[in-house]
């Protein structure tokens, strides 16, 4: 039996304070587990930091993309952000309620929207990104700044990989 298969079959603690001992077989081992216990952790450790700001963080990449593509369509924005449109509609139509972006018709496609952020848009994007550098910070002293641009790295091929096997079109990127 290979030697992850025997780790696997230790039980591990579990990470609260419940003091149960919990089995998680092969997905102590499994990167798609691993990454999805990750994400949540950076996720719960990024609304400790913006509870103040009174908007989910979960927001934050929708306001950057919208604040950093001005005019950016809903379907370039919903391939950008990975999320499919009928997950993205619901954001979208929460930030413009709250008066944080506008949603405007195109002039060639008037079934299609522009999305631009407002004053308070781009207030609140301010707020959030001082928290997300705050954040970022964080997870630089975990990853350690030697190996950040290695685990990126790693992170953006597993991303493009899966995109292509997929299906999916991935906008290109630009840094501004």
């Amino acid at each position: 039996m290979p030697r992850s298969a025997n780790r696997a079959k230790r039980p591990v603690r579990a990470p609260s304070n419940s003091g149960e001992t919990i089995d998680f077989g092969p997905l102590e081992n499994w990167v798609g587990f691993r990454l999805r216990m990750a994400q949540s952790g950076s996720f719960q450790a990024f609304a400790r930091l913006t509870h103040d700001v009174k908007i989910r963080p979960g927001r934050f990449a929708t306001l950057m993309l919208i604040g950093r593509n001005p005019r950016i369509s809903q379907t370039a924005l919903s391939q950008a952000n990975g999320r499919d449109k009928s997950t993205l509609t619901p954001v979208l139509n929460d930030l413009v309620k709250r008066g944080l972006v506008r949603r405007q018709r195109t002039p060639d496609d008037r079934r299609s929207y522009q999305l631009t952020l407002t004053a308070a848009g781009k207030r609140m994007l301010d707020q959030l990104s001082a928290c997300a550098a705050r954040h970022d910070r964080n997870l630089d002293r975990i990853i350690g700044r030697k190996d950040r641009p290695r685990f990126l790295a790693i992170l953006r091929r597993i991303e493009d990989v899966l995109a292509r096997e997929n299906g999916e079109e991935r906008p290109a990127t630009r840094a501004k």
